[in-house]
């Protein structure tokens, strides 16, 4: 007969909530998504014409910031690259030691949620100013 198992042997402790909570927020985002897909026309132009090229030729939305930055200069993908790498390997990077308890934004992982978080509104600001502040030539324009 095997002996019984430890409940909190190698989990960490966490609420029902808190999937709740996750399957809820999925939900809802490709329930947004969706709905941008279905209502959102793709910026999609005619047939490639090498003679007459569209000014500014602009990436898909979700590209534009990485156009942004390269528009800037080249050599910046490179730490565009490396945070991603940081954000791959973020779960065995030896931040933190073992977690008591599952929760919403602890405060021994203030700079992992704030990097998150910066990272987020940098993509965010530069799509928007690939979006609508570039005009011909890749120049700044107003856009009203």
């Amino acid at each position: 007969m095997k002996p019984p198992r430890q409940p909190d042997a190698g989990y960490v402790k966490s609420a029902p909530r808190f999937f709740r909570l996750i399957a809820g927020s999925g939900l809802l985002f490709t329930a947004l998504v969706l709905a941008g897909a279905i209502f959102l026309p793709a910026p999609l132009l005619g047939p490639a014409d090498a003679g007459a090229p569209p000014n500014p030729a602009k990436s898909a939305w979700f590209l534009l910031w990485i156009q942004e930055v390269v528009s800037h200069g080249t050599s910046l993908v490179y730490p565009v690259l490396l945070l991603g790498l940081v954000f791959l390997f973020l779960p065995w990077l030896p931040l933190y030691g073992s977690v008591p308890a599952a929760s919403w934004l602890p405060r021994t992982q203030r700079a992992v949620n704030l990097l998150a978080l910066a990272t987020f509104i940098a993509i965010v600001a530069l799509s928007v100013i690939a979006a609508v502040f570039r005009g011909p030539q890749w120049t700044f324009v107003r856009p009203f």
